[in-house]
């Protein structure tokens, strides 16, 4: 009688190598989902204008920002959490119409820098980077970068005095 089930045990030893193999695999793939999972390119993606509301008042603000501007779309592409959020609140509070911070996860940035694409984008640019201060570069917006269609992207990747 052993004789017979000693034939049978093999085919339950592939069986369960081969459930053993797919789960290692399916764990393989959930890990590696988790880990490139997040708010990188959805959050990039999403840009949203905040809505303004217009007061009058009875005395002229040094930090008013002309009419007719374009919204500003500050994208954090460095390490410093947060970063995006703080330089759009800091902007918000200068008077610029801004859109939602959001991630650049494509790289390539070691210097914050602000694109634009006409020469009233230019001149934007050029206030934005007076009202950051520290080392801002501007430059013309390359055709590859999608992000902020319609406004004017901010790409942060240090921290900045704000002054």
């Amino acid at each position: 009688m052993n004789a017979d089930r000693e034939p049978n045990r093999l085919p339950l030893r592939a069986g369960a190598m081969l459930l053993f193999a797919v789960a290692v695999v399916f764990i393989g793939l959930g890990w590696h989902s988790a880990a490139t999972s997040g708010d990188g390119s959805k959050a990039a993606e999403t840009t949203v204008t905040a809505p303004t509301t217009t007061t009058e008042s009875s005395t002229p603000t040094s930090t008013s920002v002309a009419a007719g501007t374009k919204r500003v779309c500050v994208i954090n592409a460095g390490q410093v959490t947060g970063l995006a959020g703080d330089v759009t609140d800091l902007l918000r509070d200068k008077g610029y119409t801004m859109a939602r911070p959001a991630n650049y996860t494509g790289g390539g940035f070691s210097e914050n820098t602000i694109f634009y694409e006409t020469d009233a984008d230019k001149a934007q640019a050029e206030k934005i980077a007076q009202d950051l201060g520290g080392s801002v570069s501007i430059e013309e917006r390359p055709s590859s970068f999608g992000q902020c269609r319609n406004g004017v992207p901010v790409i942060m990747v240090t921290a900045v005095s704000g002054s």
